[in-house]
């Protein structure tokens, strides 16, 4: 059974930086997509950014474009989102999510650490 455990968030001034942790076990990930969502205060879940395990690309929403990096550490299945510049709009519950590369929906969620971002 796939598992996500997440780690990192907290509260962090306007222009500073996060990293949050997601450490799947379970399974072998080649061919797995993990994707980062966040939600805001009564707002929907959004999608963050996006890395496939098995060619290692990334894929990242607009307003978090060369602000997040997303990185992996295969010897540990662990897939990190690095947040840089941080702005008090990005404060949000940050999930972590994977799904097999060929289907649509991320299925295994991790519990969603808070991050704030003070002004």
């Amino acid at each position: 059974q796939v598992q996500l455990v997440e780690s990192g968030g907290g509260l962090v001034q306007a222009g500073g930086s996060l990293r949050l942790s997601c450490a799947a076990s379970g399974g072998s990930f080649t061919n797995y997509d993990m994707g980062w969502f966040r939600q805001a205060p009564g707002k929907e879940r959004g999608f963050v950014a996006r890395f496939t395990w098995r060619d290692v690309s990334t894929y990242y929403e607009n307003s978090v474009k060369g602000r997040f990096t997303v990185s992996r550490d295969n010897a540990k299945n662990t897939v990190y989102l690095q947040m840089n510049s941080l702005k008090p709009e990005d404060t949000a519950v940050y999930y972590c999510a994977i799904k097999r590369t060929y289907v649509t929906s991320y299925n295994v969620w991790g519990q969603g650490p808070q991050v704030t971002v003070s002004s």
